[in-house]
């Protein structure tokens, strides 16, 4: 795992601005702590900040296919889990490889098979090819979205990184928002394509972006379709089980220590229970997986349900590691700890964003770092609710009859940090016509009952546009800590089966993730196996609230935060007694800090 970033420009010679592409890869220090380099040709520059992982001496890059006059040159982030296949095959083709890394694969890859290569590619990856015989840069990203890849144009050509923050490291390119960007981020509709940053997009998942002499033009080489299901309950059952199996033993390869992310839930049980059989098979009976939980100093006495959390994690978590037999520890967070500064500063910078959700993000950046101290390889189990139907929208009535995304009515995000009504953004009428458009894109089949074509819509806005933010938050912290977390779960087989299981099947025994329960039976206890979803958790510490509240009256003390924040919906929050203070109306306390500290990092320039 690592940052990559770089441009390709055909107006002047990149080999005369060595100090830029050294300025934007050190913005990506934390992603790669490991190593940095650079790579500088006539018409384009690539940087490369390293996490070292698999083959730690060999997988130097950016990486060329020959020292001398390269006609390939390539800078990559992430993992693909079928290198040893690939190079097998690659060199049945005649290709001869100088190191073990999945690196040189890609590299390989591309020079066998060009730009359709990310088709032959399993796993998480962005990467970037200058193709010196063609004169073209080529950006392709995972078909997923694991791995984050944004770009720019810049005079003559167009820049790309990792993060935005690395852009903004280019003289041409500056931090400007602008009112579609403030749509973007404030809507919660999780587009891809445009971002908060003006003129800075993101390359598709399952897509790739190709920069030549007649411009720039975007494909997509993946994409969720619709096929008839013709498996009954037993055999779809026992075919997921084999997909879940397969994509977490295939992830479980490291040169570096490896652990899972244990919280308790059936998810990452199930995951856990895979990945230890997997290691005692590998290294011998006495072999065990190293698990880490969360948990904060007053959880046990203050646990409060809503209508995302319906139970302590840490009992289960524990049970769970007994039952599997990990090298279990939980990482318990003191509440005020999530209130410093600095961490909320460290998190927002990170994020390059100042939408996420307070308190669990810090918890999640919190726990990363504690994590790095023992493996820089984690297992999680994100993805399982949007691939087997785990969310509260997929069981709501309400949600499911309602005439919008599905989460607008659940989370209490619908609400969250209003903005000024002076802006004039019209964000109810972009979300109506964002809607329309995301629903158009839904693939169905022509003999699809009326639930069941209701059912795959919210599927299919859940994997395309919920997910996409939960893999962003998952990256961003994590990579700020150089630690890489893997996610089975987003195995595209895996997902384009479960996509097209009806619904009568994901949901048969009248729960959510019917289908992983089943299939999980044996590797879980049955408390965790029989318990409710519950979401990442959250402080209900009165201290952390009033502290909270602190910090948005601080906020606000900032004219430029005051200019873009409904201070008329934000003031009640402030004087709600802490232990009453809801979810919803605290998460507007939560973005009304992240903005004021985003605003104070960044420095944007604002266009509204």
């Amino acid at each position: 795992m690592c940052g990559i970033t770089g441009w390709a420009s055909f107006h002047g010679d990149a080999r005369a601005r060595t100090p830029v592409i050294e300025a934007m890869t050190a913005t990506l220090a934390p992603r790669g702590p490991d190593a940095g380099g650079i790579w500088l040709g006539e018409r384009a520059a690539l940087g490369h900040r390293r996490l070292a992982v698999i083959d730690l001496a060999g997988g130097t890059q950016p990486m060329p296919d020959r020292p001398e006059a390269p006609a390939l040159v390539l800078s990559y982030s992430g993992e693909i889990y079928n290198h040893h296949a690939l190079r097998t095959e690659l060199r049945a083709r005649g290709h001869d490889f100088r190191t073990r890394s999945d690196t040189e694969v890609v590299l390989r890859a591309y020079a066998e098979w060009g730009e359709g290569a990310a088709e032959h590619l399993d796993g998480m990856f962005a990467f970037a090819v200058w193709d010196e015989r063609a004169q073209k840069l080529v950006l392709v990203r995972d078909r997923l979205g694991v791995k984050p890849l944004f770009w720019a144009r810049v005079d003559g050509g167009l820049a790309f990184a990792s993060e935005p923050k690395a852009l903004f490291a280019h003289p041409e390119i500056r931090p400007r928002v602008d009112a579609d960007g403030l749509r973007e981020a404030y809507s919660l509709l999780f587009n891809t394509g445009p971002t908060l940053w003006s003129g800075v997009r993101e390359v598709q998942p399952g897509g790739y972006l190709v920069l030549d002499r007649d411009g720039v033009r975007e494909r997509v080489y993946w994409q969720l379709a619709a096929a008839p299901h013709t498996d009954d309950l037993d055999t779809t059952v026992e075919r997921v089980g084999d997909l879940v199996g397969t994509a977490a033993r295939g992830q479980l390869e490291a040169d570096v220590p490896v652990c899972s992310l244990l919280s308790g839930g059936l998810d990452s049980t199930v995951l856990t229970a895979l990945l230890a059989d997997e290691l005692r098979l590998r290294e011998g009976p006495d072999a065990r997986i190293r698990s880490h939980a969360v948990d904060y100093s007053d959880q046990a006495e203050r646990f409060t349900g809503d209508v995302l959390r319906t139970g302590h994690d840490t009992p289960y978590a524990i049970e769970a590691g007994e039952f599997i037999g990990t090298d279990h520890s939980t990482v318990v967070l003191d509440p005020h700890a999530l209130l410093d500064p600095e961490h909320r500063r460290a998190v927002v910078v990170a994020r390059d964003s100042p939408i996420g959700v307070g308190d669990m993000d810090t918890s999640l950046y919190l726990l990363c770092g504690e994590i790095r101290r023992h493996s820089t390889v984690a297992l999680s189990g994100e993805a399982a609710d949007e691939v087997f139907g785990g969310y509260p929208w997929f069981h709501s009535p309400e949600a499911r009859a309602a005439d919008t995304f599905p989460w607008l009515l659940v989370t209490g995000d619908e609400a969250a940090m209003p903005l000024n009504p002076e802006l004039g953004l019209r964000i109810a009428e972009f979300r109506d016509d964002t809607y329309r458009g995301a629903l158009a894109d839904v693939p169905h089949l022509d003999d699809e009952t009326p639930a069941e074509h209701r059912q795959r819509e919210m599927q299919h806005l859940s994997l395309t546009r919920w997910l996409r933010q939960l893999l962003h938050r998952k990256d961003r912290l994590s990579m700020a800590r150089g630690l890489e977390v893997r996610v089975p779960y987003c195995d595209h087989r895996l997902v384009e089966y479960a996509f097209n299981v009806p619904w009568s099947l994901k949901s048969h025994d009248g729960r959510e993730k019917s289908l992983l329960r089943a299939a999980g039976t044996g590797l879980a206890p049955d408390s965790v196996l029989h318990r409710p979803k519950n979401h990442y958790p959250a402080t209900h510490h009165p201290d952390y609230n009033r502290g909270l509240q602190n910090l948005a009256r601080d906020a606000l003390a900032s004219a430029q935060v005051r200019d873009l924040a409904d201070e008329t919906r934000i003031k009640p929050c402030l004087d709600t007694p802490p232990d009453r203070l809801r979810w919803g109306h605290r998460l507007r306390l939560e973005r009304v800090v992240d903005l004021a500290l985003w605003l104070d990092h960044h420095r944007p320039e604002l266009a509204l």
